[in-house]
């Protein structure tokens, strides 16, 4: 089964956690914190494989979650870190975040990776919060939870030729002679519901790649059918071969059917207008196929058509070796992937530190990706850490915030699932 498009859940592992120890050791009087660091959860890694053609996998498994880190020990032993969770996603495939439909990756070569969704780092041990005003502290951190996001993934085959045209032009018969690709073949329309490739390996040339984009209609360009899902496919390819029936089986004039798809690729994307393309008048083993190759050839010039029969393979030869041709004169630097959304650093860091509040009645809710993270990384079971998190969430300026917002003493407070009591001393 081809599938081209999955919706999945992505989780980096969380971070272990810090512990609180002391060294306890006779004769050692005072031995000081001696807790380790957790260590840093597992990342979620795409990677390209060469092997695989569809995303047919994430169809059974939607929800992928890296490891944990292993909690820190005493004796200053830091947790283990999680091994990565590496995931293989088929050449041509493109990653964008769900909620927003931002371009995060476009994976097209063998081995290229994408870290999806980072794992957190470890929470550090109290060891790490010693200072000669506190020689020992009794607080550590909690493990920082790994990304998670819902995303796209959608499937652009690539290929080097494309075969375009209407519905029963003979585009799969096509393939089935050229290549070892067998699809499915029939006598109605729409029998190719999603693209199929082959390689073509002829004496004396390069072998190449073929892919049989199922047939096109009027209005694909704007989702008509399953337009957009076809279209994506010849995206990539270097040149297209346009099948056209001349024999007209099905009522329509070979000319118009090779204008109205040309004006589909050209509503959809200019740059696949502007693929070099050669007409395939197709079926002329059939009597009736003379007038439209005829109407064709005096049409677009006799030199840019090429007459054959996929079901006899008269001319096919002939056709393949000028395909072979025509893509090594091609720059081979296409196919080029999209370039996915650029994010400055300074713009990350600015995104970190930005708090928003927002109020319902006498509930003010507070969000901000630093701030969420210190409340997931603070032990509210530890009298010290609370305290050491009172003074951070001061020293941040988040309680004169919630001041100038009309939080009043005894308003209540939530950050992610920490839910607490407004309270600010009055200055004397």
């Amino acid at each position: 089964m081809f599938v081209d498009r999955a919706k999945i859940y992505v989780k980096g592992g969380d971070g272990g956690n810090g512990v609180v120890s002391f060294r306890r050791e006779k004769y050692v009087p005072l031995g000081g914190p001696d807790g380790g660091d957790g260590g840093r959860g597992g990342n979620v890694i795409f990677v390209v494989d060469p092997n695989l053609r569809t995303l047919l996998d994430f169809r059974y498994q939607q929800h992928l979650r890296a490891e944990r880190g292993e909690h820190g020990k005493g004796g200053n032993k830091h947790g283990r870190s999680a091994q990565d969770k590496i995931v293989k996603v088929p050449p041509g495939t493109q990653v964008r975040d769900a909620e927003s439909n931002v371009l995060l990756s476009d994976l097209t070569e063998a081995g290229q990776s994408f870290v999806v969704a980072k794992g957190g780092r470890g929470g550090r041990g109290n060891a790490r919060f010693a200072s000669p005003a506190d020689k020992a502290p009794r607080f550590s951190e909690k493990g920082e939870p790994g990304e998670e996001r819902w995303v796209w993934l959608e499937l652009k085959v690539l290929a080097d030729v494309g075969l375009v045209g209407f519905p029963n032009a003979g585009k799969s018969t096509f393939l089935a002679r050229v290549t070892a690709a067998r699809p499915k073949v029939a006598d109605y329309p729409f029998t190719t519901l999603s693209p199929n490739l082959g390689v073509v390996a002829l004496e004396g040339v390069e072998p190449f790649v073929i892919a049989d984009i199922p047939g096109l209609i009027s209005g694909a360009h704007a989702g008509v059918g399953l337009g957009h899902h076809f279209l994506r496919h010849v995206e990539r390819t270097r040149l297209l071969l346009h099948i056209v029936d001349a024999a007209a089986v099905d009522g329509r004039d070979p000319l118009t059917d090779y204008r109205q798809i040309n004006e589909e690729l050209r509503l959809y994307d200019e740059r696949l207008a502007g693929l070099p393309q050669v007409v395939v008048a197709n079926k002329t083993d059939l009597p009736q196929a003379a007038a439209g190759l005829t109407e064709l050839q005096r049409a677009l010039g006799a030199e840019k058509v090429f007459p054959i029969s996929a079901v006899t393979g008269a001319g096919v030869k002939e056709l393949l070796y000028h395909t072979a041709q025509l893509l090594a004169s091609l720059p081979e630097e296409t196919p080029i992937a999209e370039e996915p959304a650029v994010f400055r650093p300074d713009a990350d860091d600015e995104a970190e530190e930005k708090v928003t509040i927002t109020r319902e009645n006498d509930v003010f809710f507070m969000q901000g990706p630093r701030l969420e993270k210190l409340v997931a990384m603070t032990d509210f079971n530890n009298e010290a850490a609370v305290k050491r998190f009172q003074r951070i969430f001061r020293l941040q300026g988040h309680e004169d915030a919630l001041k100038a917002a009309g939080a009043k003493n005894g308003d209540t407070v939530k950050i992610r699932d920490l839910e607490f009591t407004f309270w600010q001393e009055e200055d004397d």
